[in-house]
């Protein structure tokens, strides 16, 4: 059984989840970006890095032990409510811990009064491209801050 927690964005757990997401996203699409030009390489990293102060709240989810097993952020971009940073580790993948984050990041939007929610994911991950479909997520254009420097994005958003 999965518990579902809100916790702040610097919660330990939470940080150690986003090293994990780091290290298995490196995994996917390597770590080093060749002869790319560094102001494009800054951008990405702008784009995918998420400013504390725009952080609604973190989210977790507890296995039956305690032991943090996922995690989601919701912040805001612009007028936009943004999830972020979504992982589940690979022992508690397919038991509707995805689904319960992201059960809990709809209901935290509808308490903020948001009309929806949005995500970014890319073309490397297509298990997370299968959850949101699934899950009822419909695609969108790939938006801003991530248009200009990652094409292989898929972007998703959810009416509440």
């Amino acid at each position: 059984m999965i518990t579902i927690e809100r916790v702040p964005w610097d919660d330990p757990r939470s940080v150690v989840l986003r090293a994990r997401m780091d290290d298995e996203m490196h995994e996917r699409y390597g770590s080093s970006n060749g002869d790319e030009d560094p102001a494009i390489t800054a951008e990405r990293s702008r784009a995918l890095s998420v400013d504390p102060s725009t952080v609604v709240t973190s989210v977790l989810a507890l296995d039956e032990s305690g032991d943090a097993v996922g995690h989601i952020a919701i912040r805001r971009l612009g007028d936009e409510v943004e999830l972020k940073r979504l992982i589940v580790l690979t022992s508690a993948r397919g038991k509707g811990t995805a689904t319960g984050l992201l059960d809990e990041c709809e209901r935290i939007g509808r308490e903020l009064g948001a009309p929806g929610l949005i995500l970014q994911t890319g073309d490397k991950q297509p298990d997370a491209v299968a959850l949101y479909e699934k899950t009822g997520w419909s695609p969108i254009p790939v938006y801003a801050p991530y248009a200009a420097t990652m094409p292989w994005s898929f972007c998703f958003e959810k009416a509440l």
